[in-house]
């Protein structure tokens, strides 16, 4: 599993560093209690690749801690069905994003695997979503972008119905010894366009003792819960 090919990049900090210093959304995220990302309209990282208040169906253990962010418009309820995918980028280039506007993001901790955590994007607006490439990951605000597994990239863009989810894993630790975990008290989830730009950041509560090391990782945004924690 570790030998999955981890998307790294030397203008992730300037990414990051770019995404947070927008201003364009950041009145509308203080409003709603998330912490700003900055402009929908400043790049991310081109090297780097993609937009969250249900409970999570993924098995987890004991009650995580968690902090989901409000959403604009009506939670129009699950109805069972998975979310849809798009069959090509260009086909889900009139989907709006999925951001803390239109959906809630939530962080919960599972069983299995091991040292991984589980990310779920609810779509609580009253249209369709799309969840872009993969999430910026920071934890406790550092300024470096989290890797992304770019082996983990779907073979289409998934796009949320209202009431529906998607789902990304965080794989937390790399070997043993590698280095030295780092013990983490928050996230910040920034999601991004289909030009890889970012549109908002929510900031969410992680579960009690999660550490993180060099070798952890983030994976792209997936339909299903079982493709999310498979790497």
């Amino acid at each position: 599993m570790r030998t999955n090919r981890i998307r790294t990049t030397a203008l992730a900090a300037t990414a990051l560093a770019a995404a947070l210093s927008l201003t364009a959304c950041g009145g509308e995220d203080k409003a709603m209690g998330t912490k700003p990302a900055g402009s929908a309209e400043t790049a991310t990282p081109a090297a780097t690749s993609t937009d969250g208040k249900a409970q999570s169906d993924a098995p987890e253990a004991g009650a995580p801690e968690t902090q989901t962010v409000p959403a604009e418009g009506k939670h129009a309820g699950g109805n069972g069905r998975k979310p849809e995918t798009a069959p090509n980028p260009e086909a889900a280039a009139s989907i709006p994003t999925c951001t803390p506007k239109n959906s809630t993001i939530k962080v919960s901790k599972v069983s299995r695997p091991i040292n991984h955590l589980l990310l779920t994007v609810t779509n609580t607006g009253s249209t369709d979503c799309a969840t872009y490439h993969a999430p910026f990951l920071r934890f406790d605000g550092a300024q470096a972008v989290y890797p992304i597994l770019d082996d983990s990239k779907p073979q289409a863009v998934v796009v949320v119905s209202p009431g529906e989810k998607a789902y990304a894993g965080v794989a937390l630790l790399g070997e043993p010894g590698e280095d030295a975990p780092v013990k983490s008290d928050n996230l910040g989830v920034i999601m991004v366009d289909k030009n890889n730009k970012a549109k908002g950041e929510a900031t969410l509560k992680l579960p009690a003792e999660t550490y993180t090391d060099s070798r952890g990782f983030v994976t792209f945004w997936q339909s299903d819960v079982e493709n999310a924690l498979m790497f």
